[in-house]
């Protein structure tokens, strides 16, 4: 992900973000992981669209600095159950994942104050990718989730 810099910092402007009715806001202690665009089918259902976005950050990165998430669960497709952490008031999803661990926590792209640059990042699952969507060329794509792949195929 490229991130807003300036050439006199070294380090890249926190993230902030927060829900639709701006009840929950968030800021990320840590720099990004990496950012992907899935186009799995849970990321098409939650944010009603062709693909969702998703920065990966520390769970223990993210701290909620106005209003309480609201969690539940669901399976995945490996079998695990994965944490889905949203605002009560809206519902606006905005994590997913262990949020007091050090495993990677996906923020919600749409969630974020500042939209992430999204030329260049990796699509995953892109064997559910919907029908007309065009994926750039160069950028690299997995079937499905990169940790279950050796590499990625190049676009």
């Amino acid at each position: 992900m490229t991130m807003a810099t300036s050439p006199e910092r070294s380090s890249p402007a926190r993230l902030t973000g927060g829900c639709q009715c701006g009840a929950v806001r968030y800021q990320v202690n840590g720099a990004p992981l990496n950012t992907y665009i899935c186009h799995c089918r849970e990321c098409q259902k939650q944010s009603a669209s062709a693909f969702g976005i998703s920065v990966l950050v520390h769970g223990a990165d993210i701290i909620v600095t106005q209003g309480q998430v609201k969690t539940w669960q669901r399976p995945t497709d490996s079998g695990n159950v994965l944490d889905c952490h949203f605002c009560p008031e809206c519902g606006s999803r905005l994590f997913h994942g262990d949020l007091a661990g050090q495993g990677p926590v996906s923020i919600k792209g749409g969630s974020l104050d500042v939209m992430p640059d999204l030329s260049g990042v990796d699509h995953i699952w892109v064997v559910r990718k919907a029908g007309g969507i065009a994926i750039p060329a160069g950028v690299r794509t997995y079937f499905g989730e990169p940790d279950d792949e050796q590499g990625g195929e190049t676009g």
